[in-house]
């Protein structure tokens, strides 16, 4: 290996000093590094602000070349690369060299994402790692028996011991960054099933922030075939103004997705929201009013003057034949808009 390392070194200096970088990264891995030592040693060898991130964490490690934590602002990468664990990209890493690339950055950056993947993978399999469908599908399918469950469970990367919550989500970013917010710090599995995306979670934060234009639904931890009922039940719930919904918060409002649909557009009332649907000023002023149960807190939220809202209201209650300024009117109100909107899923 010696001789065909000088070999090669004296084809050019950029086979040589490619030689000398893989050779420094293999030093770093057989000393088990960890990712900020990966950051500083890079920093170091090239002279300028390596940083690192991964997708599930969405934290990034930046160091400049003197070892410490990068203090000025991020700029531009001059140079990046993708960092992938079982054909999955997981995170990035990066240089911010002020000036142009230099020809052994490219080296440089192959290295360092294979150090991080490898790294990653030694202290545990990446949190937000896609999984198998097919095992997540025998996770929460009613037809299977629970030993084959379990075994599923297992080899997702569950202990036996550990509940587990289902999400059904519909997402526009990738599933494994929802499930890195949803469950930071523990397990989570995410797949992309005929019935929709599919996250495993053996906690969910209530306090996370879900991506823009994330809906959600999340079931309990009880059962994951009941789990994965309750989250698309929840999930049928969602609006944009509600946009991730607990099934255990439903109460008795998850009845109303027993109702067949015919029988609910028979009802009256459902027919009259169907009505003013047509107009979306209104549909939204409802939906607001619904959701505050106050007029001022209902203008609040539509940036609008109180009286304006006052008049849209008296206007949209004559609409529908319900005094929705009463409590009962507003029930059946908020009853009728929720049960309008599950005729759509």
């Amino acid at each position: 290996m010696e001789a065909l390392a000088v070999r090669l070194s004296g084809l050019d200096s950029y086979a040589e000093g490619a030689i000398r970088v893989v050779a420094f990264y293999d030093t770093l891995m057989r000393r088990r590094v960890d990712l900020p030592a990966l950051a500083r040693a890079s920093a170091g060898l090239a002279g300028c602000v390596a940083g690192i991130r991964l997708h599930g964490t969405g934290r990034a490690i930046r160091v400049s070349p003197d070892g410490k934590e990068a203090a000025t602002p991020p700029v531009p990468a001059s140079t990046t690369a993708p960092v992938t664990l079982d054909e999955e990209e997981i995170g990035a890493v990066w240089l911010e060299r002020p000036d142009p690339p230099v020809p052994l950055d490219d080296v440089v950056l192959e290295r360092l994402a294979l150090a991080v993947a490898a790294v990653v993978e030694r202290y545990g399999p990446a949190r937000t790692t896609m999984a198998d469908p097919a095992l997540v599908e025998l996770v929460i399918s009613s037809d299977g028996d629970e030993a084959a469950r379990a075994r599923a469970l297992r080899l997702l990367g569950f202990a036996a011991d550990l509940p587990v919550h289902v999400l059904a989500v519909r997402s526009p970013v990738p599933l494994d960054q929802v499930g890195g917010l949803v469950c930071p710090a523990r397990p989570v599995k995410a797949a992309e099933l005929a019935d929709g995306g599919v996250i495993l979670a053996t906690t969910v934060d209530r306090a996370a922030r879900f991506p823009a234009g994330v809906r959600a639904g999340i079931g309990t931890a009880d059962n994951p075939p009941r789990s994965w009922r309750q989250a698309r039940t929840a999930l049928r719930f969602t609006t944009p103004r509600r946009p991730v919904v607990h099934y255990d918060g439903l109460g008795a409002l998850a009845l109303l997705a027993q109702v067949p649909p015919d029988t609910a557009r028979d009802n009256a009332d459902v027919t009259a929201i169907a009505r003013i649907a047509g107009n979306p000023d209104d549909l939204e002023t409802l939906d607001a009013y619904c959701a505050t149960g106050s007029l001022r807190r209902a203008a609040d939220l539509l940036h609008l003057h109180h009286s304006s809202v006052a008049r849209r209201l008296d206007q949209i209650g004559k609409a529908l034949g319900i005094d929705i300024t009463e409590p009962a009117g507003l029930i059946r109100a908020a009853l009728a808009l929720t049960a309008w909107r599950l005729l759509d899923d």
